[in-house]
């Protein structure tokens, strides 16, 4: 763990054309999901899981101001550590994040074959693969802060 605040590398500065790829494959696989009737506020709260896994502060920062403009409640993102033990998510909500952690830690055992099935009877094929693409890009994305030391609470929507 570090407490230096400073970023000690800039990959949008240095590698242009490859981090603006995956901002586009972020966006897309975004826009995507949503158009396949993903909601907002569940992207982000994938987003957060995955960036608590990973402890990316900066990436919890920023999807935690961006699940409450999408209408999210603070008691859900506080509780979204611990959402197997809470009665604030739907159904489909823990599919997706059951789903979002066996990804994430797919280092873990792989994706088991029940969670899988479980997440693909609630979501289908298409939505499923459309999740797995935000699922891949935001854990691309909490790897490249980490490494950048990217620091939490700058960050506003409009950036």
């Amino acid at each position: 763990m570090t407490t230096e605040n400073s970023q000690r590398l800039d990959c949008n500065a240095h590698s242009e054309r490859t981090y603006s790829a995956m901002h586009r494959l972020a966006s897309t696989a975004a826009q995507s999901a949503q158009q396949a009737g993903l909601e907002s506020a569940l992207l982000e709260l994938v987003r957060i899981r995955a960036s608590q896994i990973n402890g990316c502060a900066f990436c919890i920062d920023m999807h935690s101001i961006d699940a409450r403009n999408a209408g999210e409640t603070e008691q859900r993102i506080y509780a979204l550590s611990a959402w197997e033990e809470t009665p604030f998510f739907t159904e489909r909500e823990r599919a997706a994040l059951e789903f979002t952690e066996a990804v994430t830690l797919v280092h873990d055992g792989h994706i088991p074959d029940d969670v899988f099935q479980r997440t693909q009877k609630v979501f289908g094929n298409e939505q499923l693969s459309h999740l797995l693409f935000v699922i891949v890009a935001i854990n691309s994305y909490n790897r490249l802060a980490i490494a950048q030391r990217r620091a939490p609470g700058n960050y506003s929507p409009s950036s």
